[in-house]
Formats: C-alpha cells, sequence, structure tokens
C-alpha cells in the first residue's frame, strides 16, 4: 500500500517547500489538476528533477486524445497519468497503448461515473494499472465519502491496482485501509495541517501497519 500527496492549490515553488517537508513519508507526488491548468507540465518535470526519488503523478483527467497526452506527460516525468473513467473505452486503449511505449501507468479516475461496479469491470479489463474512486471536493461538501465506493471497486476489479481519494483525514484512514486499496491519496488531510510532517508521518504509519496484516 503506498501513500500518495496530491498538491492542488500551490504554484510550483509551493510544492517544493511541501514536498521537501514530507518526501521521506510519501510514496507518490500528485500534480494536481488545478496546478497543470496554471503552470502546465513543467510542474511535473521540475518536481520530478528536484525530488528524483519520488514517483510523480500528472493528474490530468484526460478525456480525450488519450495517447497524445499521456506522450506528453511522460516525457515531462510523470510515472503515472490520470484519465477518466467517463471517457471512451478508445480513449483509455490510447492511453495505455502509449504508457506501454513510454514505461509510465496509467490511473483511471472514476469521478461522476454512475455504474460503478459495471464501468469498474470494463475498465479493468482495458489493461489499465491503476482505478481509482474519487469523491470530489463538490461532494465532499455535501457529506459523501469514498469508503463505500471503494468496497464496490474491490469486489470487481480482478486486474489493476485499486486508489482511494477524497477528502481522507489522519482520523479516517484506518477505515479507509481496511479496505486493502493498493494507493490511498491524500490532499488537504497533509497540506492544510500546521505540521505537516508529522501528519505524513502518522499516516504512513498507518498505511504500513495496514499493509503487514
Amino acid at each position: 500500500m503506498e501513500l500518495q500527496l496530491a498538491l492542488d492549490l500551490v504554484n510550483i515553488s509551493e510544492a517544493k517547500e511541501v514536498v521537501q517537508e514530507v518526501q521521506e513519508y510519501i510514496d507518490i507526488v500528485e500534480i494536481g489538476t488545478p496546478v497543470v491548468i496554471n503552470e502546465g507540465l513543467k510542474a511535473v518535470k521540475e518536481i520530478k528533477e528536484a525530488f528524483p526519488s519520488l514517483k510523480v503523478l500528472a493528474d490530468l483527467k484526460i478525456m480525450d486524445a488519450g495517447a497524445y497526452e499521456v506522450m506528453k506527460a511522460s516525457e515531462a516525468g510523470a510515472s503515472i497519468i490520470t484519465i477518466l473513467g467517463a471517457t471512451d473505452d478508445s480513449t483509455i486503449k490510447g492511453a495505455v497503448e502509449e504508457a506501454k511505449k513510454q514505461g509510465t501507468q496509467i490511473l483511471v479516475d472514476m469521478i461522476n461515473v454512475k455504474n460503478l461496479e459495471q464501468r469498474a469491470k470494463e475498465v479493468d479489463a482495458l489493461g489499465v494499472d491503476y482505478i481509482c474512486v474519487h469523491t470530489g471536493y463538490d461532494l465532499q461538501a455535501e457529506g459523501e465519502t469514498p469508503f463505500e465506493q471503494l468496497q464496490t471497486i474491490k469486489r470487481v476489479v480482478k486486474h489493476a491496482k485499486t486508489a482511494v481519494a477524497g477528502g481522507i483525514k489522519l482520523n479516517t484512514l484506518p477505515e479507509v485501509v481496511q479496505s486493502q486499496p493498493d494507493l490511498v491519496i491524500v490532499g488537504g488531510g497533509i497540506t492544510s495541517e500546521k505540521d505537516k510532517r508529522n501528519v505524513a508521518e502518522e499516516m504512513k504509519k498507518v498505511v504500513k501497519q495496514a499493509t503487514l496484516v
């Protein structure tokens, strides 16, 4: 089980500061969609150059031109690139083929997918590396969590690894790891804390403990 830090509301220099603080307790740094929109793929490139031992995920949320966008993110140094589960199978197939050429991985974000169980089975058959349940900011504000959705995909996904994102904090992490996802994605649960390093360290302990079970 790995721990991913999602950076959404920062610029490149702020991102570097946060990662510097917590780097020994995380496995993957996510350059979130807002950062990519504001800074471009150079954010991915600069974080990878500054922290070569960490994997970098480019949260592009691809909906079209899968192969091209995966190629560009891979060239910038991304190890994992996100594509939306709501897109066409052809876009996902193109992304998977290009990722294999580039030696990178595809994470399918299932945000706003209506029939989660059915789509997870379909996406799993397309050869993606991760399938992620994701409760977005707007639904989190309405009190939704991704825990139930995680159990759904754990039941049906046979080939891909599973990931979970959406409002996870230190006090809710033990509930999340019970379902044994392969990847736990935390954003504000670390970045909004005053002592980011300490929270990241505690989260890593919980994740490690769950991996040993």
